[in-house]
């Protein structure tokens, strides 16, 4: 499947079939900081706990002068009807080649292989920018949901980073 990249509104979009994801500008993520909508429709009434803690990183990177657009938190829509079932996103814009992405799902939104998707296509879109070589990510040990995400990326286990398991992909597996 083929990766669209767009903008709307000064917003990057990524659309892959049946995913859509939208970047949320500082000003969005201040709502969704707050557990507000931010003008989404959410499969659960409301953003999820790290979709709130994600765009909390965005709101602070803007503060402190360091946030770059297309760096920061994404909703994860569905294409079809713009359904958002999380957020998903990268941990701040790209440093010595690297960038890390987290996601989180709705509870409604988890099973059907949105945040699988949705790692995919952040990965494919930031390994196509010319200052990212690789993409990084982090898990609890217990989070065996989130290892699977990363497993069916490409990812591979690198030096744990503290308490956490950590994962690096270099490229998309074909």
């Amino acid at each position: 499947m083929t990766l669209h990249a767009s903008l709307d509104g000064g917003r990057l979009v990524l659309t892959e079939g049946r995913l859509t994801l939208r970047e949320q500008l500082p000003r969005d993520a201040a709502d969704l900081a707050e557990g507000k909508p931010a003008g989404l429709a959410w499969i659960d009434g409301a953003p999820g706990e790290g979709t709130i803690g994600a765009a909390s990183m965005t709101v602070a990177a803007a503060v402190a002068g360091l946030y770059r657009p297309g760096w920061g938190v994404f909703a994860i829509q569905r294409t079809a009807d713009g359904t958002a079932l999380g957020g998903a996103g990268f941990h701040g814009p790209p440093d010595a080649g690297a960038v890390e992405i987290g996601y989180d799902l709705s509870v409604s939104g988890r099973g059907g292989g949105w945040a699988t998707d949705a790692a995919r296509a952040l990965c494919r879109w930031a390994l196509g920018q010319p200052e990212v070589d690789r993409v990084l990510a982090t898990t609890e040990p217990g989070n065996s949901a989130s290892q699977a995400v990363l497993g069916r990326v490409g990812f591979v286990r690198v030096a744990d980073r503290g308490e956490l398991w950590a994962y690096e992909l270099r490229v998309l597996p074909a």
